[in-house]
């Protein structure tokens, strides 16, 4: 299997479900093909279902974040200080993990939405991009990217919501939407 000679930027946005299932879809698809992948998710636990079954393919590594996480709108002014300065380490480590191990993929799960939320430093993000391996695929979710972040970008895909079980009060269900 050959590799990859330019890795290119995805951004998965939008207010749609589906973001971090397509995102995973291309991981299962690279580790499948012999990539080896790196996964880190912003703004969750270490106990999403994507990552039970995932754990267990060879290729793909993730990169544990906090085992208890909330919304940013549920955190006080003091926890959303304590995850900026998290967050902007976590992205340090788990770029410098993707350089210096030779990853093909990297997956940064719901990191649009955390600068969005005002809890991770875009330009730390924004300076990796410029100066990432050149066949480093990276593969970014969340909603409402910047102009900046998408200038950066390769694939831009927008998921829209047209409609949702939430809107009928039905919660996210364990292996469907959690």
């Amino acid at each position: 299997m050959g590799k990859m000679t330019t890795g290119l930027v995805h951004i998965y946005c939008g207010n749609g479900k589906g973001k971090t299932t397509t995102g995973m879809g291309l991981c299962a698809r690279a580790a499948g093909y012999g990539y080896k992948v790196l996964i880190y998710q912003f703004m969750k636990n270490n106990k999403t279902s994507e990552r039970k079954i995932l754990e267990a393919v060879e290729n793909i590594t993730w990169i544990s974040g906090l085992d208890q996480e909330k919304f940013s709108f549920q955190m006080t002014e003091e926890e959303k200080a304590e995850r900026r300065i998290f967050y902007g380490e976590q992205l340090k480590k788990v770029t410098k993990e993707a350089a210096e191990g030779h990853y093909d993929v990297l997956f940064l799960d719901e990191c649009i939405y955390t600068i969005k939320a005002g809890l991770l430093d875009e330009a730390l993000l924004l300076d990796f991009l410029d100066h990432k391996p050149e066949k480093l695929e990276v593969i970014l979710t969340g909603q409402g990217p910047s102009e900046e972040l998408m200038k950066r970008a390769d694939y831009i895909s927008e998921i829209c919501m047209r409609k949702h079980p939430f809107e009928k009060g039905i919660p996210a269900r364990p292996g469907i939407e959690r």
